[in-house]
């Protein structure tokens, strides 16, 4: 069917920024397709918030069904858009969509570049993420987690690692690092609960201990810290699961990671820091004195990169954003751009973490993909007329590129089967752990339907 008479924008992404994006231009009239490299929507929503967090998932999936029902709004799951993908970013314009939005996330990994990260023993958060959260193929990939982890980061992301670590691992010590000092510890309260019983306490205050004076030279207040600490263990903290000990450890950079002759994980080398303080903001300074710390597992939890092989360009671990925005939302650029002409990617919008990675949860995702569909309908009310665009022809196009592609008919199938088998086996949720299994799940039920 040609639909010439309206917009088309491709988003390519279906987490909460391409979600609530699409919902945006719907409500403005606009006609949206829905491109995923999963399987199933939701992004991070759906395999990055912890497993038994089941009352906000399911809360996110309703808003999301509820936006992807929408008549104006058609998905097409199981399409890996980049270089290597089924589809490249310069096919959706040849197709005749008025606007690209990408929200892919930052499905790439950021790294240090110190020596020693190529060793056997060393993760990325992310993937131990996916993997406990099942998403393929990660669910299926073998992590080799030793008994003493080092955790490289202090935000909720490694209290979730922790987490899995201590309860499901239930490994001997988890050591997170962090390279400034206790006033800038980046959980939450609630997180802490989480793991909290295996807290070790002593530890700690020795560790404020060491800190404190260096502390005390910019101004900060060490009792604040431990406040904070001490709170956080209070609000009735999950019982003991396992006897390992959690322990923090501050003002530390990672300089090198050690290991044997047989390329495994040994120990990693760190410098310690002192604190420094410009215009207002923290930061570390080395002091040169080394130490090292023994582990065989060591996991970085300090953020993430977008995917440089996506065909968007990159600097700094992300896509690069117009500097001067044409179409600025509460003063952000939310249009893509290219800096070897020196020019914006005209019809290309950026929104999520495909837009500033690690940047928040959900909330902050659907509000930073409502504002890019706000930049996105400010661009097409300077054009004249809709691009001429045939989404029967369209389909054909997904259909070549993959012909298992997945619509939002086949998510229900595959949803209702996966509730049906946890109230079968008398569990909480059930998911299934490779594409394969969904995939094959989907053309049994059609089978059987018809």
């Amino acid at each position: 069917m040609r639909t010439g008479s309206k917009f088309n924008v491709a988003i390519i992404g279906a987490g909460p920024a391409g979600i609530f994006a699409a919902k945006e231009l719907v409500k403005n009239g606009i006609d949206v397709h829905l491109i995923n490299r999963d399987i199933k929507p939701g992004g991070l929503a759906e395999y990055g918030i912890y497993p038994d967090k089941l009352k906000m998932k399911e809360g996110l999936r309703k808003q999301f069904a509820s936006c992807i029902d929408a008549t104006e709004v058609t998905y097409y799951g199981n399409i890996l858009v980049g270089s290597n993908g089924n589809l490249k970013i310069d096919e959706f314009r040849k197709a005749g969509f008025d606007a690209i939005l990408v929200t892919i996330g930052a499905q790439g990994t950021k790294w240090v570049g110190i020596p020693g990260e190529n060793l056997k023993g060393v993760y990325h958060a992310k993937d131990i993420v996916y993997h406990y959260n099942k998403l393929p193929p990660f669910s299926t990939k073998k992590y080799d987690i030793g008994k003493n982890v080092v955790i490289i980061g202090v935000g909720n992301v490694m209290m979730d690692i922790a987490r899995y670590l201590i309860h499901e691992r239930q490994v001997e010590t988890v050591k997170a690092i962090a390279r400034r000092g206790p006033a800038e510890l980046k959980f939450s309260r609630k997180e802490m609960e989480y793991v909290g019983k295996n807290f070790d306490l002593e530890a700690y205050k020795k560790e404020l201990d060491r800190v404190t004076p260096l502390m005390n030279e910019i101004g900060q207040d060490p009792n604040q810290s431990l406040t904070f600490i001490l709170d956080s263990l209070e609000n009735n903290c999950d019982g003991l699961i396992s006897s390992t000990k959690f322990q923090l450890k501050f003002l530390a950079s990672l300089k090198c990671i050690l290991g044997d002759e047989n390329s495994y994980v040994t120990g990693i080398e760190i410098e310690e820091n002192k604190l420094g303080i410009a215009n207002g903001n923290t930061f570390a300074v080395g002091t040169g004195n080394r130490e090292i710390i023994c582990c065989d597992t060591l996991i970085f939890a300090i953020g993430d990169g977008v995917d440089p092989g996506f065909g968007l360009p990159v600097e700094k671990n992300e896509f690069v954003k117009n500097p001067n925005p044409r179409f600025p939302i509460e003063n952000t650029s939310y249009e893509s751009f290219d800096p070897i002409s020196n020019q914006p990617i005209d019809d290309v919008f950026l929104a999520g973490w495909a837009r500033k990675a690690s940047d928040g949860l959900v909330g902050i995702a659907r509000k930073d993909g409502v504002n890019a569909a706000q930049s996105i309908l400010a661009f097409l009310a300077g054009k004249n007329c809709p691009n001429e665009f045939d989404s029967m022809n369209f389909e054909q196009i997904i259909r070549y590129s993959n012909p298992q592609y997945v619509t939002k008919e086949d998510i229900k199938i595959l949803e209702e089967e996966e509730r049906r088998l946890a109230e079968e086996r008398g569990l909480l949720q059930f998911k299934f752990s490779t594409n394969t299994e969904m995939l094959s799940v989907i053309d049994h039920k059609k089978i059987v339907q018809t």
